[in-house]
């Protein structure tokens, strides 16, 4: 008699830490700041994770790190914050900074899966798959250090065919007490190109004493529910596919069924540019917004006018004039 599997809306643990659903914001590198994690928490979203941030920038008290990446929003529900680095007593000094000034963060989550250079080449990210000893380190370190949960995010390996991710998460879980891994199952190799391997993944899930959370290649509802449950895994993680469309956390945990319309993803693009501007002062967020933009363009499908036109805004006000001229065009037309 086989189990019925977990639906995504049914709450899980994660070391003890009671996680609403099934489907968790990816840590999205430049990108999942506070209010984008808060974002994806008013979609539904059970879990978040941040992006990226230098156990080094933490370790030697960077401002800019210790202001804006640590901030975390009061509403944003369960949120794990993502390090990466690759020497076990800097990520040591972090995690213990995080967990002793940032007591909202519940998970602490260390990235060994991404594949741009500049972070290789420091011996971190995607690098540490070719040096698993090192990689056990840094998550023990990480644990030790937060007295936190402690998850990982792991490429399937460094190159097309290369599984080296799979050992070493059992490595991490079974030598340094990681408490989950976040699978991607392609290699650094193809950053995000290709088609995952899923058969790789649900391999994973039934060897693993631990959860095992899926992301990659995750961008409607037809393909995160195909892939939950081809591969097993615990759970799901959005990543480019809820980029302009936190809608999507809604439509998997049944909330809605129906695309957002016009004025809700116009609300929504609003919103974003109000709280960017909070987080940055209105210069600094103007510029910033020019890569979230696109995002809400393209789900209104504007046209290429609207795309030129947003990529010359410089401040937040620039940009409102510029959506509410939009939205003013739909009126007349």
């Amino acid at each position: 008699m086989t189990t019925a599997r977990p639906a995504l809306t049914d709450p899980w643990e994660l070391a003890g830490l009671r996680v609403p659903n099934r489907v968790l914001l990816a840590p999205l590198a430049g990108i999942g700041n506070w209010f984008v994690r808060l974002q994806a928490s008013r979609h539904g979203a059970g879990m978040a994770y941040s992006e990226m941030v230098s156990s080094f920038a933490i370790h030697y008290g960077n401002e800019k790190t210790l202001t804006e990446l640590l901030r975390v929003h009061p509403d944003e529900g369960p949120t794990a914050l993502q390090l990466f680095g690759q020497d076990p007593e800097i990520m040591r000094s972090a995690a213990a900074y995080v967990a002793e000034h940032v007591p909202q963060v519940d998970v602490i989550d260390l990235n060994m899966g991404c594949p741009v250079p500049k972070v290789c080449k420091t011996g971190a990210g995607a690098a540490l798959l070719k040096d698993p000893d090192t990689a056990v380190a840094v998550a023990r370190a990480a644990g030790e250090g937060s007295g936190k949960p402690v998850t990982v995010k792991l490429r399937s390996g460094s190159v097309p065919g290369d599984t080296s991710g799979v050992d070493l998460a059992h490595r991490l879980v079974e030598e340094a007490g990681v408490a989950a891994i976040t699978f991607h199952p392609r290699s650094a190799k193809v950053h995000h190109k290709g088609v995952p391997d899923y058969d790789l993944a649900a391999q994973l899930v039934a060897s693993l004493p631990a959860p095992v959370i899926l992301t990659g290649g995750l961008h409607t509802v037809e393909e995160v529910e195909a892939a939950y449950e081809r591969t097993g895994a615990a759970a799901v993680m959005l990543a480019r596919g809820s980029l302009g469309n936190p809608w999507l956390f809604e439509q998997l945990l049944g909330l809605r069924a129906d695309a957002p319309e016009t004025d809700e993803i116009l609300a929504e693009w609003r919103w974003v540019l109000d709280r960017a501007e909070e987080h940055l002062g209105p210069e600094r967020a103007g510029r910033y917004l020019r890569k979230f933009h696109p995002w809400y363009v393209d789900r209104l499908d504007a046209g290429k006018e609207l795309h030129a036109r947003m990529q010359q805004t410089s401040t937040v006000t620039e940009a409102r004039t510029a959506i509410d001229a939009y939205a003013s065009s739909l009126l007349t037309a």
